[in-house]
């Protein structure tokens, strides 16, 4: 049973904006990200809001909280989606996994190919079976509304040297967050996972104490991590940098179906936008990093098996580490079977 630890000062919420004006507004919404607004999680909360305080003529109202203003971390955040201090909270699968340790399936490595089935898997039934799980698990608190993308895809880049194969992450000192499965993906490489919190990873770059991480581009941009000496980037894209959207069940089911039915496509709405914005983000960041030097590199189809054969020993932990973790991977693996067939059915139509 998740227990109330977060108390909140009215005083000190101070939204971001102010919400349109409403003829009869009954509901607010507090959202919160703990990001900035340069970023796509930003992005996608200013659509939602126009989407919902629009489309419910002001009967809802939502209010974006960036930062840390309310909470500072995923656990904290969600125990305050939990005991309804705060309405909805984008976490990582890693910030998440402590509750569900299940949601941890979506960063193993190379299992979706690219953009298209990421979206078509993540828009589909996958996330509601995911949803039913996390609705189980939480005793009816935590609901997840939708995925979306927060960065792109993770890409291994580093001060040392090109990464072409998986021989040449040896020995590197890889920057990891605390969760188990991206330490257990750099151990299978023959690297060094150190755990090193974001905002420590500049001055752990620039002064060694790790070699390279895992990112996108445009958090690579963003961070001035260049100026930290990280030169090398390897186009791998080893996982999908999902965003999981949560609501508080209790908020969502205290109003009526019209409204919740304004609430989905809202949250709909989100997810279109934080899947383009990296994409459009990624191009002058792409040109910003090679106009600084950087060594941007594309796998081979080859190189790339090599990355995946050498990777194998993740999905052995995951499927005997995490409970249900078998049953879950599979659904997740069909899940992306289907799309791909789906996809290459529809190509096959476009292209005639």
């Amino acid at each position: 049973m998740l227990k109330t630890t977060l108390t909140l000062t009215a005083a000190l919420m101070l939204p971001l904006g102010v919400a349109a004006p409403a003829m009869a507004q009954e509901y607010t919404i507090r959202a919160v990200a703990n990001s900035n607004e340069n970023d796509e999680d930003f992005d996608g909360l200013q659509v939602f809001k126009s989407h919902v305080e629009a489309a419910s003529n002001g009967a809802i109202a939502v209010e974006i909280y960036m930062g840390t203003q309310l909470c500072s971390n995923g656990a904290e955040c969600l125990q305050g989606v939990a005991d309804g201090s705060i309405d909805v909270y984008i976490s990582t699968s890693d910030g998440a996994a402590g509750l569900f340790p299940y949601l941890q399936v979506l960063d193993l490595p190379y299992i979706m190919a690219d953009d298209r089935v990421a979206e078509r898997v993540l828009s589909g039934d996958f996330t509601r079976q995911l949803r039913d799980m996390a609705l189980e698990d939480s005793g009816g608190l935590l609901r997840l509304m939708t995925i979306g993308n927060t960065g792109g895809w993770r890409n291994f880049a580093n001060t040392e040297r090109r990464i072409q194969t998986p021989a040449d992450l040896s020995g590197l000192k890889m920057r990891t967050v605390v969760a188990d499965l991206p330490q257990e993906l750099v151990r299978a490489l023959d690297a060094s996972p150190t755990p090193i919190p974001w905002a420590e990873l500049f001055t752990s770059l620039q002064t060694n104490v790790v070699e390279g991480t895992a990112n996108g581009i445009t958090d690579i941009m963003s961070m001035r991590f260049p100026e930290a000496g990280l030169q090398y980037l390897t186009l791998d894209g080893h996982a999908y940098m999902s965003a999981m959207w949560w609501m508080s069940n209790d908020s969502f089911m205290a109003m009526p179906e019209d409204m919740r039915a304004i609430i989905v496509d809202g949250f709909y709405q989100l997810q279109q936008a934080t899947f383009a914005s990296p994409k459009r983000k990624s191009i002058a960041a792409y040109e910003e990093f090679a106009a600084g030097g950087g060594d941007v590199y594309v796998p081979t189809p080859e190189e790339r098996a090599a990355f995946t054969e050498a990777a194998a020993p993740v999905y052995e932990w995951f499927t005997s580490s995490v409970d249900g973790g078998e049953e879950i991977l599979a659904t997740f693996r069909q899940a992306v079977a289907q799309a791909e067939t789906d996809l290459a059915a529809e190509r096959a139509r476009d292209i005639q």
